[in-house]
């Protein structure tokens, strides 16, 4: 028998059985509050928006971004009962191969379209604080339609490649959807890493830099008119519980995608020292049998037979 493919296989199966396991119990729990959270104040926003739309027959720039972030929200949030429901039923997927398409590429369209349009509403407060002219002349045209139109372009391409990834049927004939292909792995690898910078890493380095500017700026102590100007503690404890959202929101999720790919594809490529450990364990039967034989032989033949 080869121990090591056995150790090999028995890890594999351990290690399946874990991860299974973990998003059997948390992601059903966390998907599901997140949209019931989501859809009660997504609501009570949209219903604000109309009202500010109804009063004014416009939007301003600002206005425009919040809008798009929330429809952005509003479309991740349907995506979440499906994703749910197929944890909850031991991974396996009802709904249809175009649906799992369309999960797929609403999910990721509608996330990374929400960080983006958060960076640029980062940037237009940005500008309120550090550049007011700037920003009054940015209210007024129509940069912020090409801006909206440009994210939501921009996303949508990147995440083209998803709708090309249905669902599979496995061994047991059980239709999967959301998994990976684990023969593409380095490929998923890769691409993941390229998203986690353009997609996360890069917009929070741009919206820290912008709130870090904003909380200097207001807490520099300034005369205006020969009076003190006034504290501004609680805009830099908004823009902290702000930066904080973002982060709460949006990090947990791609730490825990960096950790699972990890885990993956250390499943299809185990450690050297493992490795080695299993060659040992394939030699040191076939010495042993050699021992036995030879000791055999010489029982038999050895102590008869003289020179």
């Amino acid at each position: 028998m080869n121990l090591s493919l056995l150790e090999k296989e028995y890890g594999n199966v351990t290690c399946n059985c874990s991860i299974n396991s973990f998003k059997r119990r948390v992601y059903p729990a966390t998907y599901l509050l997140i949209f019931f959270l989501g859809l009660a104040f997504g609501g009570v926003s949209l219903c604000s928006f109309f009202s500010i739309f109804r009063a004014k027959r416009h939007f301003t720039s600002v206005n425009l971004y919040m809008f798009n972030l929330l429809v952005s929200d509003l479309m991740l949030l349907c995506s979440l009962p499906f994703r749910a429901s197929y944890y909850l039923m031991d991974s396996g997927w009802v709904f249809g191969d175009s649906t799992c398409r369309l999960v797929s590429f609403v999910f990721y369209i509608n996330m990374y379209g929400s960080i983006y349009f958060f960076v640029v509403l980062s940037v237009m407060r940005y500008l309120a604080v550090m550049h007011p002219y700037r920003y009054i002349e940015l209210q007024k045209g129509r940069a912020a339609w090409v801006v909206c139109l440009v994210i939501w372009l921009v996303v949508s391409l990147a995440s083209l490649p998803l709708l090309g990834a249905g669902s599979t049927n496995d061994n047991m004939g059980q239709t999967k959807c959301l998994e990976l292909v684990r023969k593409n792995i380095d490929t998923i690898v890769a691409m993941n890493n390229a998203t986690l910078f353009f997609g996360f890493v890069l917009p929070v380095a741009v919206v820290t830099f912008c709130y870090i500017y904003i909380v200097c700026n207001l807490l520099k102590p300034k005369d205006i008119g020969g009076k003190r100007r006034p504290s501004h503690r609680m805009s830099c404890a908004l823009v902290v519980i702000v930066l904080t959202i973002f982060l709460i929101c949006f990090l947990p999720y791609h730490v825990v995608r960096i950790l699972f790919l990890e885990s993956e594809k250390r499943l299809l490529q185990p450690h050297p020292l493992l490795f080695c450990w299993g060659k040992f364990l394939e030699v040191l039967p076939q010495k042993e049998d050699r021992h036995m034989e030879k000791k055999s032989q010489e029982q038999i033949y050895g102590k008869n037979t003289k020179p």
